[in-house]
């Protein structure tokens, strides 16, 4: 597959209806800037995105950048967006099995009833299948130091039956922990490392507006909406990366990992 570089990561340059089409196993990673920001200090996230069988470009911003490095993407696919769009791409399909790994108490086991009722009343999905999101926990925090509480998640997902599963616990601690942990989980084909995204399933965190996602300045609405979570990561994490995706324009961009 044809893969586009910016910085240190390889996007692969896709459209979202040729990746509904082609994601039939692997780990799924969706960078953004914030991402992007991380893989300069992170080594072992940075190889563990690298790793990933599917790096999709998540940012609108990184999608122009893309345009200004003359290394055009064909398109952004936020992993927000394209979560129910996998679902509804798969809504007749009795095989899929789905589990959502995320967010506070006793969101995810909301997302899943508003997903699998938006199958059947929007997506037109036949009752006779099933529900297709069959498992979900939100776990404690600090859950990833957690021997005992790792190995109760991954007998649930394993006595689940699912073969899809969507990690939300933000990055860098969800690719992580799906590469600590996949192979114990011998049957899920997909692992999605998608952020906030069991929030906004369940209605407890809402998209901006269309115009804010058009623009690129989601992150902006994302701001002002909470601005004690995010103002370090908007305001003092992620701006210096504009220095680096400077001087990959120019050819004096060099990779922290590589000599």
């Amino acid at each position: 597959m044809n893969r586009v570089r910016i910085l240190n990561v390889e996007f692969d340059n896709i459209s979202e209806k040729e990746l509904l089409e082609q994601l039939t196993e692997g780990v799924l990673v969706t960078p953004n800037i914030d991402h992007l920001a991380k893989l300069q200090k992170d080594e072992s996230f940075y190889g563990i995105v690298n790793r990933a069988e599917w790096v999709i470009c998540d940012s609108k911003i990184i999608f122009l950048t893309s345009k200004l490095l003359n290394r055009p993407l064909k398109e952004a696919i936020p992993g927000s967006g394209f979560f129910p769009h996998f679902y509804m791409y798969h809504k007749d399909d009795p095989n899929m099995k789905i589990f959502l790994l995320g967010a506070k108490d006793g969101v995810a086991d909301k997302a899943m009833e508003v997903i699998n009722e938006r199958l059947y009343s929007e997506g037109g999905r036949d009752r006779a299948l099933g529900d297709m999101v069959i498992g979900a926990y939100s776990p404690s925090f600090g859950f990833e130091k957690k021997e005992a509480e790792n190995e109760q998640i991954c007998r649930m997902i394993n006595e689940s039956g699912a073969n899809v599963v969507l990690v939300g616990v933000g990055c860098p601690k969800q690719e992580k922990w799906i590469d600590a942990h996949k192979a114990q989980m011998p049957n899920v084909k997909i692992w999605m490392a998608l952020g906030a995204t069991i929030d906004f399933e369940a209605g407890n965190v809402k998209r901006a507006p269309k115009i804010f996602q058009k623009t690129a300045t989601e992150w902006l609405y994302r701001l002002f909406a909470e601005p004690k979570r995010m103002y370090k990561r908007y305001l003092i994490d992620d701006p210096p990366i504009l220095l680096q995706l400077i001087k990959d324009k120019f050819g004096k961009y060099k990779n922290p990992f590589k000599e």
